[in-house]
């Protein structure tokens, strides 16, 4: 290859020989399926998890589809299989650079019933999937980070402002934000990034459990200041940009991917 060709190479493909780790896909409409394709669009190799054997025969073609050498089941609350999944990542590639969690989980009752009525055990619950898993994660894949990483956790404007209906879910996410700027302080030093992004709301099978949730889709188009929705590819390509070097030194943000709308009274 010339040098030419070469430099080519490397402006449309800036995440060539990466290695990334996306967790959170269950179906084509996820977030994290976005991510997914992004990343590999940019040159990374791409190993996924799905939760269950529920979940595998919606989450296996997808990674086909993206040529993932690992498809891994992850349920972070089965104890063994978050390590078993850095286990495997470790024999296959010695290293990472890449992780993406885009997993959360509250109790029915508990996210529904409003946060005055939430138990102790579903408000535990719910910051063990959502929030703690990403700090176990985070223990594991820092290892792996040898020449340095960018870790990814999906959050919601919920963390800030209240958000009808979100109820117990705005105390968790503001946690997990909170986590992102921690991490990034005690894992820069490895130069490793830590990146909570906030998407606007999108058709996802996890915001199909949110009351409401048709008419904040419509509000929120309506207030963007780019006046339109978000898909999970807008997603995926900001978090992609992100684990580039073109952002080594962005670290510890929450980046909102909303179109604006945050910015909005």
């Amino acid at each position: 290859m010339n040098n030419s060709t070469h430099e080519h190479a490397g402006i449309n493909q800036p995440l060539a020989g990466k290695k990334a780790l996306v967790v959170g896909i269950a179906n084509d409409a996820s977030i994290a399926w976005g991510c997914a394709q992004a990343f590999k669009e940019l040159g990374a190799e791409v190993a996924v998890t799905f939760l269950n054997e529920k979940a595998r025969p919606h989450v296996e073609p997808l990674a086909r589809a993206i040529e993932a050498p690992l498809c891994l089941p992850l349920d972070v609350t089965q104890p063994g299989q978050l390590e078993a999944v850095f286990e495997q990542i470790d024999a296959r590639w010695g290293q990472l650079d890449i992780v993406l969690h885009s997993i959360a989980f509250a109790p029915k009752d508990d996210l529904q019933g409003g946060l005055l009525n939430c138990s102790a055990e579903g408000f535990g619950k719910a910051m063990d999937v959502s929030c703690h898993s990403f700090i176990r994660m985070a223990k594991l894949a820092a290892p792996l980070m040898t020449e340095g990483g960018t870790l990814f956790a999906m959050s919601y404007h919920g963390a800030n402002k209240v958000v009808p209906n979100y109820n117990v879910m705005g105390p968790v996410k503001a946690a997990l934000e909170a986590a992102c700027r921690y991490l990034a302080y005690e894992l820069g030093h490895q130069g490793i990034r830590v990146h909570a992004i906030s998407p606007g709301p999108l058709k996802t099978r996890a915001a199909s459990g949110l009351k409401d949730f048709e008419a904040l889709l419509h509000d929120t188009e309506q207030r963007a200041p780019l006046g339109e929705l978000i898909d999970i590819m807008d997603v995926g390509y900001a978090c992609a940009y992100m684990a580039t070097r073109y952002a080594r030194h962005i670290s510890g943000n929450t980046s909102y991917i909303d179109g604006g709308a945050n910015i909005m009274a």
